[in-house]
């Protein structure tokens, strides 16, 4: 496997073995099993490629499994009109090649069988053993939910799961899409586009967490393919007129290894061209593309400090661009990635972006968790090791899995776990803080004291009153850099809870699903008696509320159930009226209020779990409804605000209007605020014929390429 610019469709190529053809093994295996002293020619492919990464490897189970895969998938075709036994075979030399051990190989071979066949886990436990046997059902319960736009929230829960539980799921999950997309060619056009997307929103940022670059690339080339194919076919374009005999990158590889030869350094100088999307991006930076911009050079050593040596004689020898300098050694990326990159220039002026990196640093970065071989195994001769106190020296749970997978159990509404999974898989960098007590916290780019608060006390957040990062004082907004120091401060108070305005910070979903979750259990901001859980200290904040008082609210009404400027007309005539932030009511929502604290009425949706909290304790409710204005006419429709948040991109506006005026929704009102950290905010007031359209325009919203999350404005618009 390799990142280079290839084909989509088409097999990768390798210097040193020629091109697979899958037909052609296909023809092969419907000879049926051969004998026992040799592998059958179908799989001997797989067998040299592994053989090249474990040169010693018993193959026996192997040959056990292509002769139980072979025999169960016998007379399946695939609609291709290929053998189905090709399919398994392709995903298992896709995983060879990238380095997996035996007893993935075995998985991957057999991870359809129990699916298609009639072979069951019993008989794959009882001929290959627990491991194997956990791995094909781990796939196989992936592989039996529909990718639907329903069913997405709970197939990637699941592969989340499973993931968590063993990372190889997640390999032969990615390497089985692989080939899926390289053949996908035979479906039709809608359908190829809805597998595409659901791999560009999941699949591509799981396999750059899992750091399996090789995959990730390869995936990138043909979802790019399927979703934008002009763009492609210029991209192709511009790679097909760059080649030619005078490579401005070939004459910078020559004075780079003559130079690393004559300061007695053995490194391997090779040109590393980059793939489709690459090309795309950095024409898209760039505008007019370099020649050097095709391609980078890869300087590959035999130890750590040899990198630092190479980058010392690039930067003495050549003029070194320092923007484009990154250690990715000394702080490695959540993936597992280490390397050097830098950017020197050639003769001629010409600029050439330069990796460095060792043999074994160059296999983690193609192959990720699949080039550490089984994470699980323990050597019995090696010496026990110590719990690693950094949460992602764990190859088998790294730090963004960990939290994953704890954020995902309190998700329990499918659009939350979906909309919060995408947002967090988009973030492509991590960053590590330093606790005082020693331990350490990853973290995603751009995260605030709220997140690390949450991230090392959990629930306990709640009572956080501000930090201090590097030994100074600093907000819970303060936003963290990579290696800063922090220390959170928390009230004596425990009935001390958090501010609205912390969601605003928080970037992490363990964060926002914790604030949330206090919120609904505590709608009217109220806070357990002092008397029952000790006295407030003197530093606790004032309490937040989760609610917003309704427009004009502070002046009592005159006459019994009046109507307010909000809107609201309640049983309470001398009651201010506040709308719940929980859940936003908008006419027509069916209404009712409770009296909270100084005698204010606080007016939730009848759905809304805050009434059931409510009436749970006792809270007799209020009468609510909505008022029909002067010169308004009952029957309008719905208004309600939403906001949408997203990545920038070009025509993002232009996608979000269509999709609301493909929902029957008319735009009152819209402001867009101005990017920041490449996400924008989008406020819409429209008018819906029915309230009962609003799930679906918010889900159509949600689609939109580049859309995170979809929710109703936590304040009034305005309506003009």
């Amino acid at each position: 496997m390799s990142a280079e610019a290839a084909d989509p469709g088409a097999p990768l190529r390798r210097r040193s073995r020629p091109r697979i053809d899958l037909r052609r093994l296909g023809r092969v295996a419907l000879r049926g099993p051969v004998s026992r002293d040799r592998l059958p020619d179908a799989i001997s492919h797989v067998a040299e490629a592994h053989r090249a990464h474990h040169p010693d490897a018993d193959l026996t189970i192997l040959r056990r499994a292509y002769v139980l895969a072979e025999s169960s998938h016998r007379g399946q075709m695939r609609k291709s009109g290929e053998p189905y036994i090709t399919h398994p075979l392709a995903v298992t030399l896709i995983l060879a090649e990238l380095g997996a051990e035996t007893t993935t190989l075995t998985a991957s071979l057999l991870h359809d069988t129990v699916e298609d066949t009639e072979v069951t886990l019993d008989q794959v436990k009882e001929m290959f053993g627990d491991e194997v046997c956990y791995l094909v059902d781990g796939v196989t319960k992936l592989e039996k939910v529909d990718y639907g736009a329903a069913a997405e929230p709970e197939t990637f829960r699941k592969m989340l799961v499973a993931t968590g539980n063993d990372v190889r799921v997640m390999s032969i999950k990615l390497a089985d899409r692989l080939h899926n997309m390289r053949t996908l060619g035979v479906m039709r056009p809608e359908k190829q586009a809805r597998i595409a997307k659901v791999t560009r929103d999941v699949l591509i940022p799981l396999a750059e967490r899992l750091g399996v670059q090789a995959l990730k690339t390869e995936l990138e080339d043909l979802v790019f393919a399927i979703l934008h194919p002009e763009e492609y076919e210029k991209t192709r374009a511009l790679i097909a007129a760059a080649k030619s005999p005078d490579d401005p990158l070939e004459t910078i590889a020559e004075h780079v290894t003559h130079t690393l030869r004559d300061a007695g350094i053995s490194a391997e100088v090779l040109i590393r061209p980059r793939h489709f999307v690459s090309v795309h991006r950095v024409r898209r930076k760039r505008g007019e593309l370099r020649g050097t911009d095709f391609g980078r050079l890869l300087v590959l050593v035999g130890e750590d400090a040899d990198c630092y040596a190479v980058l010392g004689e690039l930067h003495t020898c050549f003029t070194p661009v320092i923007s484009e300098f990154k250690d990715f050694i000394a702080a490695p990326k959540f993936n597992l990635y280490q390397s050097l990159h830098t950017a020197v220039v050639g003769p001629e002026g010409a600029v050439a972006e330069v990796l460095i990196r060792t043999h074994r640093m160059h296999k983690v970065a193609e192959a990720g968790v699949v080039a550490l071989g089984n994470p699980y195994a323990q050597d019995p001769a090696a010496p026990p090791q110590p719990q690693p106190s950094d949460e992602r020296s764990d190859p088998t749970r790294p730090g963004w899995l960990s939290r994953l997978l704890d954020w995902q159990e309190s998700a329990t509404d499918p659009d939350t776990f979906w909309t919060t999974l995408r947002d967090d898989l988009a973030q492509d960098r991590e960053i590590t803080v330093f606790r005082t007590d020693g331990g350490t916290l990853g973290l995603p780019a751009g995260a605030s004291c709220v997140d690390a608060a949450y991230a090392q006390y959990g629930d306990g957040a709640h009572t956080a009153i501000g930090a201090r990062v590097n030994g100074r004082l600093a907000t819970l907004s303060t936003v963290l850099s990579d290696g800063d120091t922090v220390q959170l401060l928390l009230a004596q108070d425990t009935a001390s809870g958090p501010s609205p305005d912390w969601l605003d910070h928080a970037r992490t979903p363990a964060a926002r699903i914790a604030i949330t979750g206090w919120f609904s259990d505590h709608p009217d901001g109220a806070k357990p008696d002092p008397e029952t859980v000790g006295a407030t200290s003197p530093g606790a904040r004032s309490e937040p509320s989760s609610e917003r008082e309704a427009p004009g609210a502070a002046a009592p009404a005159r006459s019994r159930s009046g109507p307010r400027p909000s809107g609201v007309v309640v049983d309470d005539p001398n009651a201010q009226v506040r709308l719940a932030g929980c859940c936003t009511p908008v006419p027509p929502d069916e209404l009712t209020g409770f009296v909270v604290r100084g005698g204010a009425v606080t007016v939730h949706r009848r759905e809304c779990p805050a009434v059931t909290a409510m009436q749970e304790i006792g809270r007799a409710p209020v009468g609510a409804h909505w008022a029909v204005a002067e010169g308004r006419e009952s029957d309008a429709g719905c208004r309600v605000t939403l906001v949408a948040e997203s990545f920038g991109r070009p025509r993002l506006l232009a996608d979000l209007t269509e999709a609301i005026a493909t929902a029957d929704a008319a735009i009152v009102s819209a402001t867009v605020e101005p990017p920041s950290e490449q996400r924008v905010r989008h406020t819409y007031t429209l008018r819906l014929p029915d309230a009962a359209g609003l799930p679906g325009l918010m889900r159509a919203m949600r689609d939109v390429a580049g859309v995170y999350d979809v929710s109703r404005a936590q304040h009034p618009a305005p309506t003009g």
